[in-house]
């Protein structure tokens, strides 16, 4: 896959015949980085940004390493062919996607956190193919190299997000700027425009790289130029107006129950009961403050997914129990259960639970996760499991099979209307925002970590950090075992809980029904620079194949 080290013509250029000196020499002084890197250095320099990118997420959170990771992608994929460039975007791709989702590996086995890694590194491998066929661009013109970086990041992040599989959207660029001056690009244009602006910046470091080492263009002076402009790109977004749509009015008070389970693992299905239980005794315990004035009774109260793994609604015992928390609280609960349908089908459910009236909405999750709450194709990926490990195959086999809800995700709750999103789906853009052009006024996102780890709750944060700004929304995440925390519309993170720890947080949010643009214009934003990225694509195809012909 990966190509030679042989001095090469960029990517779709067929071998040409040997030139002489001084053309050579002319053409070598023509472009921005001179020759390409040798493969060795290209496969190292690729390894170590993509475990540069990593340091970018949390829990570490040094967000500007995500643009110098873009820069160091770009400068090894240059000048190389097509499959160069492909096996060697790969190769950034597995030294990111690997630690990134090493908690997809906690519970589950290596074979599945792999399997996945390798199936996300295929986008970033497609990433480096179509930055090497772009190279012939970028040395006649090298203020290209940035805004080129910037939709190429958007295209490959669109398709990872759809394809296969619906998609997978985790490891976006935008998602490790939460706690970033450019975090406001999202309340523009969304996680797509919060991503070119770091791959733009990227971009632009990259440039200014290339400036210096061949002192073109008055080599300083024009390093210089880029470095700026990147900086400006980072910062720009401070200057949106994102106040103008911030919450406003009357609060409501919201307590966010972490009864936490008996044991981390996927054994902590085992323990449906116990971890009922703890979501109750919490929310009884709550009421008892609350009636000896320790604490203010909250409009209503969140458990996260999976806290009643045991069906509330065919099974008495937990109907009773959940009826009688409610009824301690004197609130409406809104809880994560698993429901068995009439038609013999498993829905992962968010249950709205009033004190009188017991469940009066549902909300089914929409996208369940590939693999891990349904399998697609399982007859064949249950033989293809099989034959690399028969303990896979009976894992797929084990897998309950959730239905897939078709409503939109909004809760009402009272006098107020929530969103629905249920693990993952915060990850996804059209989620969240039909939640709110459904009428959400506040981003509350249930999630279960038990099977994972502290690493990947923070992800998970910061992901609803992102989407309160994106947004304009308060918001709250609640988790089974941390980590959970509330949120405002411009991603500051308050009374965040600790991880495998019994824990209940309490706050005060402002609903809104405002619009922000990225919630206007939708999907707008990413498909202008999809767009863009592959009229680039064509425009470098038709220039490498007008440049071979005439070279013969």
């Amino acid at each position: 896959m990966i190509d030679d080290e042989r001095d090469a013509p960029p990517a779709g250029d067929a071998p040409a015949p040997r030139r002489p000196a001084r053309r050579r020499f002319a053409l070598l002084v023509a472009s921005p980085l001179g020759r390409r890197l040798s493969l060795p250095a290209a496969l190292v320099l690729a390894a170590a940004s993509g475990l540069l990118a990593v340091l970018a997420f949390p829990p570490y959170g040094a967000w500007p390493l995500a643009a110098v990771s873009v820069a160091g992608l770009g400068a090894a994929v240059h000048r190389r062919r097509l499959r160069g460039g492909l096996g060697i975007g790969f190769v950034y791709g597995m030294a990111f996607f690997l630690p990134l989702l090493a908690w997809s590996s906690t519970q589950v086995g290596q074979w599945p956190w792999l399997f996945l890694s390798a199936l996300e590194a295929l986008g970033t491998g497609i990433l480096g193919a179509g930055l090497a066929v772009c190279s012939r661009l970028i040395d006649r013109r090298p203020w290209i190299w940035a805004p080129l970086t910037g939709v190429a990041w958007v295209a490959q992040e669109a398709l990872r997000s759809r394809q296969p599989f619906g998609g997978f959207p985790w490891g976006r660029l935008g998602f490790s700027q939460a706690d970033a001056p450019a975090a406001g690009a999202a309340w523009l244009g969304g996680v797509p425009l919060l991503s070119f602006v770091v791959a733009l910046s990227g971009g632009f470091l990259l440039a200014a790289g290339c400036a210096l080492a061949t002192r073109r263009l008055g080599g300083l002076r024009t390093a210089a130029a880029f470095v700026a402009a990147a900086a400006v790109a980072s910062v720009a977004p401070l200057a949106l107006p994102t106040g103008s749509t911030a919450p406003a009015g009357e609060t409501v008070n919201i307590a966010v129950v972490q009864g936490n389970v008996p044991r981390l693992g996927l054994g902590f299905n085992e323990q449906r009961r116990a971890v009922l239980d703890n979501h109750v005794q919490a929310t009884l315990d709550l009421a008892d403050a609350v009636n000896e004035g320790r604490a203010e009774r909250p409009d209503f109260v969140v458990w996260p997914e999976n806290a009643s793994d045991i069906d509330p609604i065919e099974n008495e015992d937990a109907y009773d129990l959940i009826s009688g928390a409610a009824a301690a609280i004197g609130a409406p609960i809104v809880l994560g259960g698993i429901v068995h349908n009439d038609d013999g089908t498993v829905s992962n459910m968010s249950i709205v639970w009033d004190p009188e009236d017991g469940p009066v909405h549902m909300y089914s999750k929409r996208h369940p996760v590939p693999f891990a709450e349904y399998v697609p194709y399982k007859d064949f990926f249950s033989t293809v499991a099989g034959w690399i490990d028969p303990r896979m195959s009976e894992g797929l086999d084990s897998v309950a099979g959730f239905e897939a809800g078709d409503g939109v995700g909004l809760i009402p709750v009272g006098d107020t209307d929530i969103s629905g999103l249920i693990c993952f789906e915060i990850a996804f853009d059209a989620e969240t925002r039909d939640s709110v052009l459904a009428g959400s006024q506040l981003i509350v996102v249930q999630t279960n970590n038990a099977t994972f780890d502290t690493n990947e709750a923070q992800q998970q944060l910061a992901m609803v950090q992102i989407r309160s700004i994106e947004h304009g929304r308060d918001g709250l995440m609640a988790s089974t075992v941390g980590v959970s925390g509330f949120t405002d519309e411009t991603g500051a993170v308050s009374q965040a809980t600790e991880f495998n720890t019994a824990a209940v947080i309490q706050a005060d949010l402002t609903p809104s029904d405002t619009s922000t643009p990225a919630t206007t214009m939708g999907i707008l934003p990413e498909a202008v620079l999809t767009g863009a990225a592959l009229v680039a694509l064509a425009c470098a195809i038709a220039f490498n194949i007008r440049h071979r012909r005439s070279q013969t």
